[in-house]
Parts: C-alpha cells; sequence; structure tokens
C-alpha cells in the first residue's frame, strides 16, 4: 500500500519553501551571535567601564595647586614687599590696589609722579591750563586756576628752574570704593621768584636755590580703562 499521496508530497514541499524562507531571512548561526539583551548585566558593565576610566584619571595635588598659586603671589608682590615690609599698613594699601589693578607697580608708579611733578610745577609757574587739567583733578585744578587768575589779574609773572627731584617716597596707599589712592612725599630742589609788573621780586630769589617739601595724593578709578593717575590732593611740608 501506498502512502505517499500527491497531498502528502504538496505539503512536504511547501513546509521546506517556508523553512528555506525563514532560514534566508533569520541567517543561521556561526558562533559569533550577540547575546540577548539584559537590561541589568549592561549596567554593570558601564558601572565597570565608568569605573575604570576614573582609575586611569590623574588627578594633581590640591597642596602642589596651592604652593603653585602661593608662588605666583609672591611675585606679584615683590617690587611692593621691596618697598614696603609686609605686614605694614602701607604694603596692605598697596597690595590692596595690586589687588584691583594688576600693572600697578611702585616703582613705576614712583617715576611717573617724578615726571608729573615737574611738569606740574612748571606748568603752574607758566599758567600752562591745558597741561595741568590733563594732570590734575577737577577740584585741585579749579585751585591752581584760580591762583593762576589773581596772578593774572596783578601783572604778576613767576620765574622757575627746576633743579631736580632729591626723594620721592610713597607714605600712604589704599583703595577708596574703586579708586586707588597714594600719597606721595616729595623733596625737590628749585629756583623760583615771583616778580611784579615792573619786574621787581615781590617773592623768592632768581639766584637761590630752595628745598621744596610738597606731599602729593594721586588717584585712579581703577574700573576705568584710563591708566592715567590725577593729582587729587597737595600740601606744603614745613
Amino acid at each position: 500500500m501506498n502512502f505517499f499521496s500527491f497531498g502528502t508530497f504538496f505539503f512536504f514541499i511547501v513546509a521546506v519553501i517556508i523553512f528555506l524562507q525563514l532560514r534566508s531571512v533569520l541567517g543561521k548561526r556561526t558562533g559569533n551571535e550577540r547575546p540577548p539583551f539584559d537590561p541589568y548585566t549592561r549596567r554593570e558593565e558601564d558601572a565597570t567601564q565608568v569605573s575604570q576610566q576614573k582609575d586611569n584619571v590623574v588627578s594633581l595635588p590640591q597642596r602642589q595647586t596651592m604652593e603653585k598659586q602661593g608662588e605666583n603671589q609672591a611675585k606679584d608682590f615683590a617690587s611692593i614687599d621691596a618697598m614696603a615690609p609686609e605686614g605694614t599698613a602701607l604694603n596692605t594699601g598697596l597690595r590692596n590696589i595690586r589687588a584691583q589693578d594688576a600693572s600697578f607697580d611702585p616703582k613705576e608708579f614712583l617715576n611717573g609722579v617724578k615726571m608729573a611733578y615737574e611738569m606740574i610745577v612748571l606748568s603752574y609757574a607758566d599758567g600752562d591750563r591745558k597741561t595741568l587739567k590733563n594732570l590734575l583733578s577737577k577740584d585741585v585744578y579749579e585751585g591752581f586756576d584760580a591762583a593762576i587768575k589773581e596772578r593774572e589779574t596783578r601783572g604778576e609773572k613767576v620765574n622757575s628752574t627746576f633743579i631736580g627731584i632729591n626723594q620721592a617716597k610713597i607714605v600712604a596707599a589704599d583703595m577708596k570704593g574703586k579708586d586707588a589712592q597714594v600719597t606721595v612725599r616729595i623733596v625737590s630742589e628749585m629756583i623760583s621768584a615771583t616778580q611784579d609788573k615792573q619786574g621787581n621780586i615781590i617773592d623768592g630769589d632768581l639766584e637761590t636755590v630752595a628745598e621744596i617739601r610738597d606731599v602729593w595724593t594721586f588717584a585712579r578709578n581703577t574700573a576705568n580703562r584710563d591708566p592715567n593717575w590725577k593729582l587729587v590732593a597737595t600740601e606744603a611740608e614745613d
């Protein structure tokens, strides 16, 4: 008896075709397949990788960083410490100015003061208001301008010869809000005399060198881009 009928053969053919289609779509195992996704295993692997990355990071010692900062700060304040002993009020004031103005150097500042001092005293003697206006604060300029006007009204003339500066020393410094203020004691030598309309000397001497002692205060707004300092106060020292 033959059990292999046409119907059985037909279903066999259909089964073979379906198997071949599934094989072509899904592929076959080669031993290199990726394992099924396991969320818990994945989390453990990520944690392990992060831990390994952290182990590979070399952290700089905090102490070394602080020491480096200390060295840089010491260099920044070296010029200040050379002028005023550390711990004094003057040293603290100069450091406060440096903290607001990184370009501030007391030695260079004094060099500028010496040049400004000569320009101011000679400009005052000559009645040069334009130069004075650039070097003086508004209040100080108004005082100088008033004195020049009185002199001009009386027809008087000042003859001055600047000899030089014997000493220029910072005696006080600090921040006043955004304004840096530095007070300097200046000892200079000049030949100066005031003459009336007829040329008679009414004050000073045209041949005698006189020593002049002044205490001047200069200021600059550290929030302003203008690097120039201006004279904000004057006082004659007896």
